[in-house]
């Protein structure tokens, strides 16, 4: 229950998996990553680094080559392939809005609240959902790692961009971050946000999402005006 005397003034919303469907692309463009650096599909080393990918979702994909690959030249180039292969995918019509994403984006403002969108992929990838969408205009403010000096989450740089940004709150805990992962849910933690809600419309379960620290979790986007009014 959201407290009366620190009504949420400020909502970051995480889109692949919480507001937008994308159906798995993030590991249909790993395949192209892992193709070009050479890890053979279906090998031992393959399914290590996918499972890598599937526990880190939500985070900056430049920070998880990084681990995966090691040094920087190599991360590069398989941040390219990925960007370059999700890019495409998406161009190719593969995204959809969450049911009810959209309207629950226009409910929030509509309602005096400010939105944000935030995602851990490169600028020119979140450009390109919002194109697919049509939501360019949806939202003032939207937000990748580069935005926020580099880092993605799980650090709570992006929420707390928002938070500057927009000044459309006075305190931390009149801030709600929502997401489908693990790493979403720490960031709004270590953000310090009054609201920290999964979704379970994308990567994480009800279960891993609270032992990150969630203090709500939500059937999909579309249920969060009603927390957030204080009847969820």
């Amino acid at each position: 229950m959201v407290s009366e005397l620190t009504p949420i003034r400020l909502v970051v919303l995480d889109m692949a998996g919480t507001t937008v469907a994308d159906g798995g692309l993030v590991e249909r463009a790993f395949a192209a990553a892992a193709g070009e650096l050479g890890v053979e599909p279906g090998s031992a080393d393959h399914a290590e680094k996918l499972d890598y990918v599937r526990a880190t979702m939500g985070e900056s994909k430049i920070s998880v080559f990084r681990h995966l690959f090691g040094d920087e030249q190599r991360a590069q180039r398989a941040n390219s392939a990925f960007e370059k292969a999700y890019g495409e995918l998406v161009d190719g019509g593969h995204i959809a809005p969450v049911d009810g994403a959209r309207e629950a984006i226009e409910e929030l403002t509509a309602g005096g609240r400010t939105v944000v969108l935030t995602t851990g992929f490169a600028r020119v990838t979140q450009d390109a959902i919002l194109d697919a969408l049509g939501w360019r205009d949806l939202v003032p403010h939207t937000l990748c790692p580069a935005d926020a000096g580099g880092r993605g989450r799980p650090y709570p740089d992006m929420v707390l961009e928002a938070f500057l940004r927009t000044k459309a709150a006075e305190d931390v805990r009149q801030v709600a971050v929502v997401g489908d992962t693990s790493y979403d849910m720490l960031s709004g933690v270590r953000a310090g946000a009054g609201v920290v809600a999964g979704v379970l419309t994308g990567a994480h379960g009800d279960e891993a999402l609270r032992a990150a620290g969630a203090t709500s979790v939500l059937g999909s986007v579309a249920e969060l005006p009603a927390l957030l009014n204080g009847g969820g």
